[in-house]
């Protein structure tokens, strides 16, 4: 298969010896979305830097749409589009304004520049307020108007690096339809996001980073059905150690996949709802009081503690080298 990006054995050292990508390696299928998921600080950021070319990887290759970003940079450029995480919005332009300008660096021009500005606008639902400055948008408006400024000359693939981060619930939810719509067209876009159900939502593939390598990668479903069992979410009273805790349930046959970190409890057992009653048992006749429980079917938080050995939070608090 011809893959829309291909990376193998990415290594990227910044100064200080902090290691973003550590051996990183992916590939992704043309026409789809590819969810980059890690908390802060794990390398997804420095990935999408490498591919659209504004950085260098110390080793390692990178292929986008055939072309290799290091020996062809200017020829990837005229193929990608790419919404990073700080808006490229220019506030004191009008909507229309700012598609054009980003059209005319492109070298488009004309009337097929106004084909496609209005095209954009009416696609983002921005035609009614195309003559308004920017400023004046909501959150949810400039991101739609940032995603149109990556999409102005028809690229191939599309880097979308944190597109949801501070937006409201509805405005989210809008900007999902977006992104599943961009696939649709045949679009290949690379999603970066830390939030666990954007990624299992909107991706056909998943992978998961690490510490600057790729832990775990397949689609949400195929991850998740690795994960025997069911998830027990449990709140205790007051904080414990986790080696504590550890020793009381270790005991018991059922359970497995053990952590905790102050009363926030998770652990795997075949059976969650049978499992239960003998987990609360053993915890209260050791001392641990429980304020409560729920069992859930796995998630990719589930599946990024099997392969990092540590929750998505404890990952977000302790961040990545």
């Amino acid at each position: 298969m011809a893959y829309a990006i291909e990376v193998r054995d990415l290594v990227k050292t910044y100064p200080g010896k902090v290691k973003a990508l550590d051996g990183l390696t992916l590939a992704v299928e043309p026409g789809t979305v590819f969810g980059l998921l890690g908390p802060n600080g794990a390398g997804k950021s420095t990935t999408i830097r490498v591919l659209n070319t504004l950085s260098r990887a110390d080793s390692g290759t990178a292929v986008v749409d055939g072309v290799d970003v290091t020996q062809q940079p200017e020829e990837v450029r005229m193929r990608i589009g790419c919404v990073p995480q700080k808006s490229g919005v220019d506030p004191e332009a009008t909507g229309r304004e700012n598609l054009e300008l980003q059209g005319q660096i492109h070298g488009m021009r004309g009337r097929e520049l106004a084909r496609r500005v209005d095209e954009l606008l009416e696609r983002f639902g921005l035609a009614s307020a195309a003559q308004r400055m920017a400023r004046t948008f909501s959150g949810g408006m400039q991101r739609k108007l940032d995603v149109a400024l990556g999409l102005v000359h028809r690229p191939r693939v599309l880097f979308l690096d944190e597109p949801t981060t501070g937006l409201d619930p509805e405005a989210r939810a809008a900007m999902w339809g977006d992104i599943t719509n961009l696939a649709q067209d045949g679009i290949t876009v690379l999603l970066t996001t830390h939030y666990l159900e954007e990624a299992d939502k909107l991706s056909r593939k998943v992978a998961i980073i690490d510490r600057g390598r790729v832990v775990a990668e397949g689609t949400p479903e195929e991850l998740k059905s690795e994960l025997r069992g069911d998830a027990i979410q449990i709140e205790l009273v007051k904080a414990a150690e986790d080696g504590e805790v550890r020793k009381v349930l270790e005991k018991l046959d059922s359970v497995g996949e053990i952590a905790v970190e102050g009363r926030a409890l998770r652990a795997r057992a075949d059976h969650g709802a049978t499992a239960v009653p003998t987990i609360l048992a053993s915890l209260e006749a050791a001392g641990f009081g429980v304020a409560s429980v729920r069992v859930a079917r796995p998630t990719l938080d589930d599946v990024y503690l099997r392969h990092a050995g540590r929750t998505f939070e404890q990952a977000e608090k302790g961040g990545a080298q």
